[in-house]
């Protein structure tokens, strides 16, 4: 079988019992860096040296169909740097390939760092999204922003430290000045912090420098204030003075909570004879 299997964080002291055991008697390791994954086992103490396999992003398409081949005659661990495999880390593909070829895939649970950043937040957890990274292009970040800007629930974003400030300069664009988040820095590691803000505010603090693995929670969109048809005049105002659609659109949007894309097919049935 396939056997997912999560890693600490940060903190060695979150491997649990399960995941030492299994790894105390794995024969095969399937991992996103098998130095990472070596230091792992040496600093856990555990003395068995199973055969390690990389499977990273840029070798999971070629290699999935190999591994879950071998896992129909024994079992493979997986592991990602840290945290769980096939969440923003390598393993999706591998367990698309299981599932196809009949593979028994099970997973041992653990550390989070989505669930972590959500809970200590502070903002509403009964509802929410992960987006996880974010495009690394300016244009199609502020792209992708715009198309959940009016997303209801609270939104889970992994980030770099170094494109955090304008990820957070471009999350107050798309979301508006008033929107509450939480910025959650080198969880269960002894420089653990949590900065909660509007964006205005966090960026301020970010340009100075931000360092470690960031994870960036947003509290969802308020239930619009406006009907659709008050929402597109307002839309067709700001055209009237000179700004593109989409980017009108997208600002009503923002303000209002309304969805950019159904304000953007108002606007243009307007305009149907």
């Amino acid at each position: 079988m396939i056997i997912l299997a999560a890693t600490p964080i940060g903190n060695l002291g979150d491997a649990s019992r399960r995941l030492i055991e299994v790894l105390e008697n794995a024969e095969i390791v399937a991992a996103e860096d098998t130095r990472t994954t070596a230091h792992l086992l040496r600093a856990l103490q555990i003395e068995n040296r199973p055969r390690l396999i990389a499977l990273h992003d840029h070798n999971e398409k070629h290699m999935a169909a190999e591994l879950a081949a071998l896992a129909a005659e024994q079992d493979i661990v997986v592991v990602s740097d840290a945290g769980m495999p096939a969440v923003s880390d390598p393993g999706y593909g591998l367990v698309v390939e299981a599932v196809a070829q009949g593979v028994t895939v099970t997973a041992i649970p653990g550390p989070s760092a989505v669930l972590m950043a959500l809970a200590i937040s502070g903002l509403p957890t009964d509802r929410f999204t992960f987006e996880g990274f974010l495009p690394r292009k300016p244009g199609e970040r502020r792209t992708a922003l715009r198309a959940v800007a009016s997303e209801k629930r609270t939104m889970v974003f992994f980030e770099s430290p170094a494109r955090l400030a304008s990820t957070l300069a471009d999350m107050g664009a798309a979301f508006g000045a008033d929107r509450r988040i939480a910025v959650c820095r080198e969880l269960t590691k002894f420089f653990e912090e949590v900065r909660r803000g509007t964006a205005s505010e966090l960026v301020e603090w970010a340009e100075k420098g931000v360092k470690g693995e960031i994870v960036v929670v947003v509290e969802g969109a308020a239930p619009a204030s406006v009907s659709v048809e008050d929402a597109a005049a307002q839309v067709e105002a700001l055209v009237g003075g000179g700004m593109r659609l989409k980017e009108a659109c997208a600002e009503v949007a923002a303000a209002t909570g309304l969805s950019s894309r159904d304000l953007y097919q108002q606007a243009l049935a307007a305009r149907k004879p």
